[in-house]
């Protein structure tokens, strides 16, 4: 009984964020009707690299990009892109929350592709004959994903939810995702322990919520209704709500990754 109205309280609380940042969205768009969805840039930010002349590479990469509209301002979204060595092309996959019932889509935009005007940042990126292993559990984990017809902007589950689903099932992918990736930490309440995003912690989470998450990749933060504060000694940096991380880069990188990115 008491599980049952800690999530009853839990679920209106999001539900009435949910139509407070939905009317806001609306108001916004009514007074600058020049600036929409539909306007907005969608094409490669030509980071990934050239599938074609890398032909014999095993890639695996994952980006963010702020989300539309004014929840920019304190979220982002994210995806990932892979290609084995005999492919010349990448394949996308991330959760977009208008194509209900199916809200993973595949190929949905550009590899790199900008997200509605956003500019991507790379989070990972892993290179080299591992790999081909790595891109093998990423696609048995998007096939166990769990809410592949079930999209909620706030607390979860959204895209962030399926890229933590991802980083737990696939550890070797070290992702690590930044503080203002809201959903990441959504749990359901039957599972409110389990593995951190990144496969190397501990976390514990009420419906994304309310919880701690302790590992190597994430360090230590705190989630307060959906907003992320900690301590990153991995790689030195703060991790805050908006801005994410303020502090030393997190982006992980492979040996034959490395050097590309001088």
């Amino acid at each position: 009984m008491a599980l049952r109205a800690v999530r009853k309280t839990l679920i209106a609380f999001a539900g009435c964020v949910f139509l407070a940042t939905t009317a806001t969205e609306t108001v916004a768009q009514s007074e600058n009707p020049a600036r929409s969805w539909r306007t907005a840039a969608r094409h490669s930010a030509g980071m990934a690299p050239d599938p074609a002349a890398l032909k014999n590479v095993n890639i695996v990469q994952v980006y963010a990009a702020s989300t539309w509209g004014w929840r920019g301002n304190f979220a982002v979204h994210t995806w990932l892109i892979f290609k084995r060595a005999e492919d010349n092309a990448y394949t996308r996959y991330d959760v977009v929350g208008w194509r209900k019932p199916n809200v993973v889509q595949r190929n949905y935009g550009p590899p790199d592709g900008y997200w509605y005007g956003s500019a991507p940042q790379l989070l990972v990126d892993h290179r080299g004959p591992h790999v081909a292993q790595m891109i093998e559990a990423i696609e048995t984990a998007i096939a166990d994903y769990p809410y592949a017809d079930t999209y909620k902007s706030y607390p979860g589950p959204n895209s962030n939810t399926f890229l933590a689903h991802i980083g737990r099932q696939v550890p070797a992918l070290q992702l690590d995702l930044p503080a203002n990736a809201i959903g990441k930490d959504y749990r359901p309440l039957y599972q409110p322990i389990g593995l951190s995003t990144s496969g190397t912690g501990i976390q514990a989470s009420l419906l994304g919520l309310l919880g701690v998450t302790l590992g190597w990749e994430e360090g230590l933060e705190l989630n307060l209704l959906g907003l992320h504060f900690g301590l990153d000694l991995n790689r030195p940096a703060l991790r805050l709500p908006f801005i994410g991380r303020l502090g030393m880069s997190d982006t992980t990188y492979t040996k034959d990754a490395a050097s590309a990115h001088p």
